[in-house]
């Protein structure tokens, strides 16, 4: 090889021992399962360039073809694997078990046919199976990304990199010291742009395991639950806007969303899975408020939203209509603090969301009373279709909100 061509895959290996270096530091901190993936998928894919390369002692030709064919096989089905488990492809048993045999039939019967075939037409064939490989995984990736998930762009530019890589050492192993070092250069950069999206995807689950390892711990006392304001800033934040009501007449939009079925979720799966719930519903009701909306923890199950200067009635409908039907979305949660068995030990579940809607315009108004009815509302609205429910100052009643059409 030429020598810029050497510089280019060390810039490769360089890549790949810094992202074995950062799975072994995960591994100390317990997140066994995120850090064995991301060095089998760093040692895989470093195994693929080596042999593609020339790198392995064995001196007959028609023995590397074929073996090489094995490689490409065997690489690509666990690259496709741990790309699918990284998009969720993998969380439902059924699927995970169905992708697993067709996987294994498949490398099963890419070996047997191969060996019916000349060792140059087994390593066509072995690559042709990695390459259909690789565009199913990038097919299941802009799927997942599609709709809506932002880890699986990663997973898509990532897969893109690993079929450019993959034709490139192809290309080499096929006509073996008669390639330009441009095309090296092309092969080594697209597999360590692999390896950097490969590694930053990893890094998002990486992080959110530590997360969600120290909520589960710690309860829904500990801040980083649902990493929105806590009990006692909740009602510093209510406290500052009722006293500016007061001097500054305005109008304040209070939101209370209760979720009814925590009692029964720690009965059946502990308080692990509670934390887990409480985590998720927060990141959803993040996501879904405007900006301008603030959040805080109330209670040990519900959530309080605060719309200064609520001028718009239906803006504020609106926006418990859009937290009831995003916080209602099933989720799959862990049941158990240990990662090493998060896809074992999971259960899907959905919130049953009440959320009770108070206006607030007179100046003898209290905190801890417009709290109790919007509480009382949001506990009235889980008997709901809509499940929200609106406070009527002119009846002093809960009057049931369904969605408009256009909302």
């Amino acid at each position: 090889m030429d020598k810029l061509a050497y510089g280019f895959w060390g810039c490769y290996f360089g890549t790949t021992a810094l992202m074995l270096a950062g799975a072994g530091v995960g591994f100390t901190r317990s997140l066994h399962r995120i850090s064995l993936n991301a060095a089998l998928s760093a040692a895989a894919s470093s195994f693929f360039v080596i042999a593609f390369l020339g790198g392995l002692p064995i001196a007959d030709e028609d023995t590397l073809l074929r073996f090489l064919a094995h490689v490409a096989m065997a690489v690509s089905i666990i690259l496709a694997y741990l790309l699918f488990s990284i998009v969720g492809a993998l969380d439902r048993r059924r699927a995970r078990r169905a992708t697993q045999l067709a996987l294994a039939l498949l490398g099963a019967g890419g070996v047997i046919l191969g060996w019916q075939l000349p060792p140059a037409q087994a390593l066509a064939l072995g690559v042709g199976i990695a390459g259909w490989l690789g565009l199913a995984a990038l097919g299941v990736a802009l799927r997942s990304a599609w709709r809506g998930d932002r880890l699986a762009w990663r997973a898509v530019f990532g897969v893109f990199f690993m079929l450019v890589a993959m034709l490139g050492l192809s290309w080499i192993a096929l006509a073996r010291g008669q390639v330009p070092w441009q095309l090296h250069a092309v092969s080594a950069l697209s597999g360590t742009a692999y390896l950097v999206m490969m590694a930053s995807a990893l890094w998002v689950r990486y992080s959110y395991l530590i997360e969600l390892k120290q909520i589960m711990a710690h309860g829904p006392s500990y801040d980083p639950v649902t990493r929105l304001r806590s009990h006692t800033e909740t009602g510093q934040m209510l406290g500052n806007a009722f006293r500016r009501q007061h001097d500054e007449p305005t109008l304040l939009g209070v939101l209370v969303v209760s979720i009814g079925n925590l009692y029964a979720l720690e009965n059946l799966h502990g308080k692990a899975a509670v934390n887990h719930a409480l985590f998720v519903c927060a990141g959803r009701l993040r996501r879904a408020v405007p900006r301008d909306v603030e959040l805080g923890r109330f209670g040990e199950d519900g959530f309080v939203l605060l719309m200064r200067d609520c001028r718009d009635s239906g803006n504020l409908i609106k926006l418990a209509h859009l937290v009831a039907a995003r916080l209602g979305k099933s989720v799959v949660l862990n049941t158990s603090l240990d990662e090493a068995r998060r896809e074992s030990e999971q259960t899907r579940w959905r919130a049953d969301i009440g959320v009770g809607v108070v206006m607030v315009s007179g100046r003898h108004d209290t905190v801890a009373g417009t709290l109790a009815t919007a509480r009382a509302m949001s506990r009235t609205a889980l008997s709901y279709a809509s499940r929200v429910a609106w406070y009527d100052q002119g009846s002093g009643e809960a009057v049931e909100l369904p969605a408009l059409e256009h909302a």
